[in-house]
Parts: structure tokens; sequence; C-alpha cells
């Protein structure tokens, strides 16, 4: 038998799927086929667009009210002019930060009444950015929340964000944005603050990717931190949010023999580190402490438990989506910048210095 698209499998009207005797309903390509049109030209009639032709919107109207198709929604779309759906831009990741905001997006948003579709985005390629903005712009969303940084504002994500109500969740923004986001750099300060607190006297760090906005900030907050107690800030290990990564710099801060602690850009990252260091036989927190930034489910569980600096996900999505609908209420509004304040979680893997090497003020260097 002939393999079918979902869209190709679904029952033409209001009939029966063949064999099984379960009602199903219409689908996109069924509006499509009835009003003869292509199901193009159906989305973009649904999503309100106003380059569809009188005689066509009324065709693709009646075939959507002849078989049913999303009836409610496509007949409130319709009369209202309003989708009542938001946009998620995200990036293609399984990381629990990524996935944790989009779901207290989600929550929020359904909780508003509003319904979420999300377009993925495997880089932070300035096109693939654009693509998947003009994806939602074409499906008609009301808003979008863009959670990915922007490395560069391009003139169409600035034309597509002023045509489309957005707010951005990781620092970055155009003229026509609205910024809601955690203050990384606070973030940094509380974990290297912690660390100095306990006596250490050199703090390494473990930095994400340069082009993400977060990573920059937290980068700085550490640097600005340790300088402001009199410490000279020693080389940043370069991480990518990966464990993988952090294992890798694990294994290099593990040999240097003044390292005492090490501020870690993310808890995937930390779990690296710390399993690096105990191959090596650097016990947590005896001869290291080690902080991350998250506070994912996982960081209490892991051994030593994880201190961290917590990012507070759900209210930051449940943020951003009140940002989001107070500038599709008003879009002429000026901006709002919203900034949520993270917290630092002290756990079982910090600790003071080695005795006799919390006074050491110069680090080590990687052999």
């Amino acid at each position: 038998m002939a393999s079918e698209t979902p869209e190709a499998g679904e029952a033409s009207t209001r009939g029966r799927a063949a064999g099984d005797g379960v009602a199903r309903q219409p689908g996109m390509t069924d509006v499509a086929r009835l009003a003869g049109v292509s199901a193009q030209t159906v989305s973009r009639t649904l999503a309100g667009h106003p380059n569809v032709k009188a005689k066509t919107r009324a065709k693709v109207l009646a075939a959507v009210e002849q078989l049913g198709y999303r009836k409610n929604n496509a007949a409130r779309m319709l009369s209202s002019g309003r989708s009542r759906t938001i946009g998620v831009v995200t990036l293609q990741t399984a990381f629990y930060s990524r996935t944790n905001l989009t779901f207290g997006i989600e929550t929020a948003a359904r909780g508003a009444g509003y319904e979420i579709s999300t377009a993925t985005t495997a880089s932070l390629d300035t096109a693939a950015i654009e693509d998947a903005l003009s994806r939602l712009a074409e499906q008609g969303v009301e808003g979008i929340v863009l959670s990915v940084p922007l490395v560069h504002v391009s003139p169409r994500i600035e034309q597509l964000t002023r045509a489309v109500p957005t707010v951005t969740v990781d620092g970055s923004r155009t003229p026509a944005t609205e910024v809601v986001a955690v203050d990384q750099t606070l973030a940094a300060r509380l974990a290297t603050r912690h660390l100095i607190e306990l006596g250490h006297r050199s703090v390494w760090h473990v930095a994400g990717p340069e082009e993400w906005l977060d990573a920059a900030s937290r980068r700085t907050g550490w640097r600005d931190t340790l300088q402001a107690a009199g410490l000279t800030p020693p080389p940043v290990l370069e991480g990518d949010w990966t464990p993988g990564s952090g294992y890798r710099n694990g294994l290099i801060l593990g040999k240097i023999p003044d390292a005492t602690a090490v501020f870690v850009a993310s808890d995937e990252m930390a779990f690296g580190v710390i399993r690096a260091l105990h191959e090596l036989g650097r016990r947590v927190p005896e001869d290291i402490s080690v902080v991350g930034v998250d506070d994912i489910a996982l960081a209490e569980y892991c051994s030593p438990s994880l201190t961290t600096v917590a990012q507070p996900f759900t209210q930051m999505g449940a943020l951003a989506v009140a940002h989001l609908l107070r500038h599709i209420a008003d879009p002429g509004a000026a901006p709002e910048p919203a900034s949520v304040e993270p917290s630092l979680i002290v756990r079982a893997s910090t600790a003071p210095p080695p005795a006799g090497r919390g006074d050491r003020t110069q680090a080590g260097r990687p052999s």
C-alpha cells in the first residue's frame, strides 16, 4: 500500500477513515481540493492575507464551512481578524533551559486563551531566523516570542518584527521588539561573589558560546566581580553548552594545581566538569568548588548536589506572554523592557578552599 502524508490521509469531508470507522477531522489539503486552490492559498486566506482575491476567498470560506475545517477557530479568525495564536521561534535543541522556557510560554499563552505555533531553527544564522519569523507571519500569528539570540539584526528581521508584535527573551532586540530577560550579569556576580566569600582567591570560568548574549553577559559579570575584588581573572575556558564541552574543560581545569573554584555557565556543562574532575582524582568541593547556572531538575540530584544560580524559566515565559499580549493590544505603545532577577541556590558542590590555598592570588595556567 502506498504511504500517505498526514494531511493526505485525512478524510476529505466529515466522513470516516477507510476501514477503521473512526471519524477524522478534515485537513487543509481537503479544503484546498474542494475550493480548487492550493493549500498555500487556503493558509493565506485563513491568515487574512491581503493579496487573496475576493472570489478565491469566498471559495475557501465556503469549503471551510462545508467541511467544518477547524470550524470554530477559522470562523473566529475570519470574523474578528484574529487568529488567537502566538508564534514562538526557538532553537532546535534538547537543552533543558530552552525546553522549560518554551513550556512556560505555552502554559501562559493557553491560560490566556491563545494557541501556540512553534518555528524551530537549527542555527543562529540570520537567514534561518528570518525564515522562522516569515513562516510564523504567513500563518497569521498575532504576536511572536523570539526565544533565540539575535547575533545580527538584518533589515528583513527588523521588517518582520515591526509587522508582527514581537518580544525577545534572550536579551537581544530590534527597534520594534520588547525584551524580557534574566539579568545574566547578576547571575555571574552571584556565583562569583559566592566563591570569593568562601575564601577562593581565583575563580575560573567555563563560558558558553560567545555569540550567545547570555554567555557574553555571564562572562562580563564574572570578570568584573573578580576585578572589583582585586583579583586577576584567569583565562576563559570556552564551552558550547554541552556536557561534553564541560568534560573537556574539566580535564584541563583538573590539571591546574592552584585551581580551587570554577563558575560554569550552565548546569549541563557543570555536570561534565564534575565528571572530569572525578576521573582526575580532584574532589568536589574539597579540592575544587563548582557553581553552575540554570538550576535544572538534575542539579539537586547529582553527586555532589550542584550549587547553581536559578533562572525562573516559568516566570520568564509568563512575563513574555504578558508583555506580548500588551503589545498586541497596543502596538504603538513604547517598549517596556523587563528584567527577571536570578537567585543563588547553595548546595554541596561549594566549600572553602583547601587549607593554605585560599590566599593565593595568582591562578595557574593550562599546560
